[in-house]
């Protein structure tokens, strides 16, 4: 019996040490977001033209880093939500086109006879958006289809993989992508003129990031955007639009900014006056501003191209991001006209207005 009762009165010592242990366990840190800073964001890998700048670079207000990534390091991303979607690089142009075909071996060079899959910057026209993914960001507008359970209906996919921007010419590849059998994606793939050496990628969801990037240089995963909840904005050399023959076109732009609207980043544009100033606007201002998930609502309308090319100063942008903070953000210079600064390298300003 004295022996029970020491075992019971050390087990209840163990108990009580135990949860005396937990109790004084470190509370978690949460790291306040930033209060603002200033910003050059590196878009220039070497000696290519500002305006064709080889780096695409996210930026997290949040923790004032960026983020720098070789435009042709990648060539598709594999979307990780719920949805099986696969996007084209659109800052080196890529340009695809679906087949009827189920099988890379019924596909050869003489299937992109007459085929460009780009942006053709003289005689653009409105019938060659069917070569790009939709500009809004969403997942639901790519080329390629929703990857289908059914593997029958996943259809081969030809693919240029682009020359936007300075980007140098590469071979043509013939893919297809169907599921696999662990929630993700397999990926075949091989140059239009091979018969039979085909390469085969498999590809996991990760919920973290938005997408899982792939080079089809290397059949590697890359490391593209940051964790989805880890950047705000992107800014870089893109397939966008423009007017033309009195229509919009795809067209090649260097400078564009895009919101991280994947991961519910908003924005608003605000028009400068007297009253209302980047400098003098204040959390009481917010109630009157309308937040939008266009994801272009920046694009390239922070900069003018006539008479000279610029950042303007008569606007500023308001970027809410996913944890609700609020910066109020303004571009300071991108190195053109009477900027000082580095073209490919432009500076940027934000300030914390709101605490989410």
């Amino acid at each position: 019996m004295n022996k029970l009762n020491s075992f019971v009165a050390i087990a209840l010592l163990a108990i009580t040490f135990t949860a005396c242990k937990k109790s004084k366990e470190e509370p978690i840190l949460v790291v306040p977001p930033s209060d603002g800073s200033t910003l050059t964001l590196n878009g220039l890998i070497g000696a290519e033209a500002g305006s064709a700048a080889g780096n695409s670079v996210y930026v997290d207000f949040s923790k004032d880093k960026s983020t720098a990534v070789a435009r042709d390091s990648w060539d598709l991303g594999f979307y990780s939500g719920a949805d099986f979607r696969v996007v084209l690089n659109n800052t080196t142009s890529a340009g695809a086109k679906v087949t009827t075909a189920t099988s890379l071996a019924a596909i050869t060079e003489a299937d992109a006879t007459g085929l460009t899959l780009a942006v053709s910057q003289a005689t653009p026209a409105p019938s060659d958006f069917a070569y790009f993914d939709n500009l809004n960001g969403s997942v639901a507008g790519t080329v390629i289809p929703a990857v289908s359970s059914v593997a029958t209906e996943n259809k081969v996919i030809i693919l240029n993989r682009g020359t936007g921007g300075g980007i140098a010419a590469r071979p043509w590849i013939k893919l297809r992508v169907t599921r696999n059998a662990t929630g993700g994606y397999t990926l075949q793939y091989a140059e239009l003129k091979e018969t039979t050496n085909f390469k085969t990628v498999e590809i996991a969801k990760d919920a973290n990031f938005n997408f899982n990037f792939i080079s089809l240089t290397t059949g590697a995963s890359v490391n593209v955007e940051p964790v989805k909840a880890d950047w705000d904005i992107v800014w870089g050399y893109s397939v966008y639009q423009t007017a033309f023959g009195g229509a919009l076109v795809p067209y090649n732009f260097s400078d564009l900014v895009f919101l991280n609207v994947l991961n519910g980043v908003t924005a608003a544009q605000v028009t400068v006056t007297a009253t209302k100033t980047y400098a003098t606007f204040a959390e009481a201002d917010i109630a009157t501003t309308t937040f939008l998930t266009t994801r272009d609502i920046i694009g390239s309308n922070w900069r003018i191209t006539q008479p000279a090319t610029g950042v303007r100063t008569d606007i500023f942008y308001l970027v809410k991001d996913g944890s609700g903070n609020v910066y109020k953000l303004k571009f300071v210079s991108m190195g053109v006209g009477s900027d000082a600064g580095t073209r490919g390298k432009p500076v940027i300003e934000y300030k914390l207005v709101k605490k989410g």
